[in-house]
């Protein structure tokens, strides 16, 4: 089947790998699973052989028509376009895991529409371009922090499985990739009172990340706020925790009210 390049289709077929993630998953019968871009399959049949209620999520018409006659109805199987897909019809009242072989060119803003379902979400096992993973990842202070990273650690505790050559894939794609769990965090008393404020504030954040944040945040914020929130207006955007941009995003919000 030819590869279709608007859906930056790369299909893993290493077995050792496919191993190496279900054994990171470890499926149980009673899970409720979604498997976004099974591809031919190679991760759904492992999945499959570990009786979890199985819901698979394919863009591709032609991968779909292979899937519908390879499994029939032993697996919920569904068309659609992930970042257009309405998540709320499968949630029920078991959280979810979620598991997939991303395309790169839709891995960021997946996330951060799953992040806004994290109350439905168990966990979520990734294969992301190593680039991606390490902006996830990130340290303040490191050039790979920014946006991505607060998000992700805002919403989850993410750890960094194992990397995964070109040639566990067909074809075979031009970058290393690599696994990731992401965990749901437990709410806290470090809440952002605005989800919104604080992404807006990121945004404008790390497109001005030259900058000392007297300069990149003077839009949201004073010296004088900076000050009151302990911040020395010299950093750089990529020099706050995470926690900072929650106290900085509710000090804006909080004052807006």
């Amino acid at each position: 089947m030819p590869v279709r390049k608007r859906f930056s289709q790369n299909f893993l077929h290493d077995q050792n790998t496919i191993n190496r993630i279900v054994a990171a998953i470890n499926p149980q019968p009673d899970d409720e699973v979604i498997e976004i871009g099974p591809g031919h399959g190679a991760l759904t049949d492992e999945l499959m052989r570990s009786g979890c209620n199985l819901h698979v999520i394919e863009i591709d018409f032609d991968l779909v028509r292979e899937l519908r006659l390879r499994y029939g109805d032993a697996v919920d199987l569904i068309e659609a376009d992930i970042l257009k897909f309405d998540f709320s019809s499968i949630f029920g009242t078991r959280p979810v895991r979620i598991v997939g072989n991303l395309p790169y060119n839709i891995s960021t803003p997946l996330l951060f529409k799953l992040f806004q379902h994290m109350d439905a979400i168990h966990d979520m096992y990734f294969m992301l371009q190593l680039e991606v993973v390490d902006r996830i990842v990130a340290s303040p202070s490191t050039s790979d922090y920014g946006r991505l990273s607060v998000m992700c650690q805002y919403y989850c505790t993410p750890i960094r499985l194992f990397s995964v050559p070109a040639t566990a894939f067909t074809p075979r794609p031009r970058v290393i990739s690599s696994m990731i769990h992401l965990k749901p965090r437990e709410p806290d008393s470090n809440q952002a009172h605005d989800v919104k404020t604080l992404e807006n504030l990121l945004r404008r954040a790390f497109s001005q990340r030259r900058k000392t944040i007297r300069n990149a945040l003077k839009p949201f914020l004073s010296v004088d706020d900076l000050q009151a929130l302990g911040l020395d207006p010299q950093l750089r955007p990529e020099n706050l925790t995470p926690q900072q941009y929650i106290d900085c995003a509710n000090h804006i919000y909080t004052r807006e009210q």
